[in-house]
C-alpha cells in the first residue's frame, strides 16, 4: 500500500485476519537528502577517526600480516607429535618456539656484528686526521678549498655541533624507543592472533551468507599462502643480497667482509633506506683501506641496488607470491609515496591481498586471462 510518498508493507494476521503494518520506507526527496547527509557525516567521521589513529591501524595491520604469514609454519609445527607425551605440540608452544628462534638469530647476528664494528669504528676514528688531511690535500691541489682544517674544526662546523644537537639526539632516541615499542606490540598482538587464529577465522567467515562461506574460506586460504610466500621471498632476497655482498667485498679485499655482508642482508629487509644504510658501514671500512677501495664499494652497492630494484624484487616476488612484476613495481611506488618505508614494506603483501579480492569480485570464468599469460610467457 502506498500513502503519498510513504510505502508501507502490509500483511494480515493469520489468527485475526487484521491488517498489520510492517516496515515503513520513506522515499520522499527530503528523506533521501537526510539519509545522504547522515551517510556523509558518518563516512567523514570514520575517515577522520581512522586518520587520527592511523599509526595504531598500521601496527594492527602489520601484526595481522605477520600472523597470516607465520600461520602455515605454526600449523606444521603444531601437527607434529611430541615423542615423550605422544600428543601434538600445543599451538602456543609452536608460536613460542618460532619467536625464540627468531630472537636467537637476532642475538647471534648482533654478537657477530657489533664487536668488529666497534673495533673498526675505533680504528677509523683514530685514522680520521690522516684521512682528512689526505682528502684536503687533494682538494687544495685542485683549488677547491683555500685552507686546511682539523678534525675538531670540522666537527664544530657540522650540524651536530650546533644548537639543534640536543633536539637531534632526542629525536633519534625517541624514534628508536618508538620503533622498539612498536615491534614489541606487533609481536605480542601477532602471538594472540596466532593462538586464536582458527576461532577468529571462523568468526570472520560466519559474517557471510552460508552459500558464500566456502568461497570466502578459499579466498582466505589463498591470502595466507601468498603472505607466507612473501615472507619466504623476503628471506630469500636477503640471502641473495648477503651472499653477493660477501663475494664482492671479499674480491675487493675489504676487512670484515662477512660482517658487512650480514649487515647488507639484514638491511634488505627494510625497503628504500635499508640497503643505503647497510652500505654505509662497508664504505667506512673500505675508506680505512683506501679511497679507491671505498669508491669501488660505492659503485658495487649502487649496481647491486639497481639490479635488486629492477630485476630481483619484481621477478622474485612474481614467482613467490604470484603477483605480476608490473603490479609489484606499482605497489612499491605507491606504498613508498603514501607511507614511506612502512608503505614500501607492506606494498607487496597488500598487492597480493588486493589481487585475491579482485579475482573473487571479477573471476575469470572464460580462461582467457590464463591463455594470455601463457602466450606472454
Amino acid at each position: 500500500m502506498r500513502v503519498g510518498a510513504v510505502e508501507m508493507d502490509t500483511h494480515r494476521d493469520e489468527t485475526t485476519g487484521a491488517s498489520l503494518v510492517g516496515r515503513t520506507i520513506d522515499n520522499s526527496p527530503r528523506a533521501l537528502i537526510r539519509y545522504a547527509l547522515a551517510a556523509l557525516v558518518l563516512t567523514t567521521a570514520l575517515v577522520w577517526t581512522s586518520y587520527l589513529v592511523r599509526d595504531v591501524l598500521i601496527l594492527i595491520y602489520v601484526a595481522i600480516l605477520v600472523a597470516i604469514g607465520l600461520g602455515p609454519l605454526v600449523n606444521s609445527i603444531e601437527a607434529r607429535r611430541l615423542p615423550s607425551l605422544r600428543r601434538h605440540v600445543p599451538r602456543w608452544l609452536a608460536i613460542l618456539a618460532i619467536y625464540v628462534t627468531l630472537l636467537g638469530v637476532v642475538v647471534g647476528a648482533a654478537a657477530v656484528i657489533v664487536p668488529p664494528l666497534v673495533t673498526q669504528a675505533r680504528d677509523l676514528w683514530a685514522s680520521a686526521p690522516r684521512l682528512l688531511h689526505t682528502a684536503q690535500a687533494w682538494l687544495l691541489d685542485r683549488g677547491l678549498i683555500t685552507r686546511e682544517m682539523s678534525v675538531q674544526e670540522a666537527v664544530q662546523q657540522s650540524t651536530l655541533a650546533g644548537p639543534d644537537a640536543v633536539s637531534t639526539v632526542l629525536d633519534a632516541v625517541t624514534g628508536v624507543l618508538g620503533g622498539v615499542f612498536g615491534l614489541f606490540t606487533i609481536l605480542i598482538l601477532s602471538f594472540y592472533l596466532l593462538v586464536d587464529g582458527e576461532r577468529l577465522a571462523w568468526q570472520f567467515v560466519r559474517m557471510f551468507p552460508p552459500a558464500e562461506r566456502p568461497r570466502v574460506r578459499d579466498a582466505a586460504a589463498r591470502v595466507s599462502r601468498k603472505v607466507s610466500a612473501w615472507l619466504g621471498g623476503q628471506l630469500l632476497l636477503s640471502g641473495i643480497i648477503g651472499a653477493s655482498a660477501a663475494l664482492g667485498l671479499f674480491l675487493m679485499d675489504v676487512p670484515y667482509f662477512y660482517v658487512l655482508a650480514l649487515i647488507a642482508a639484514l638491511g634488505e629487509m627494510i625497503p628504500i633506506v635499508g640497503p643505503f644504510l647497510s652500505a654505509i658501514p662497508a664504505v667506512l671500512v673500505a675508506l680505512a683501506v683506501s679511497p679507491a677501495v671505498a669508491l669501488g664499494v660505492i659503485v658495487f652497492f649502487l649496481v647491486q641496488q639497481q639490479i635488486e630494484n629492477h630485476l630481483l624484487v619484481p621477478k622474485l616476488m612474481e614467482r613467490q607470491v604470484g603477483v605480476s612484476a608490473v603490479f609489484v613495481i606499482v605497489a612499491l611506488l605507491l606504498g613508498g609515496r603514501l607511507l614511506g618505508i612502512v608503505g614500501a614494506i607492506l606494498a607487496v603483501p597488500t598487492a597480493a591481498i588486493v589481487q585475491v579480492l579482485l579475482e573473487e569480485l571479477w573471476p575469470d570464468t572464460s580462461g582467457e586471462g590464463r591463455s594470455i599469460s601463457r602466450v606472454v610467457d
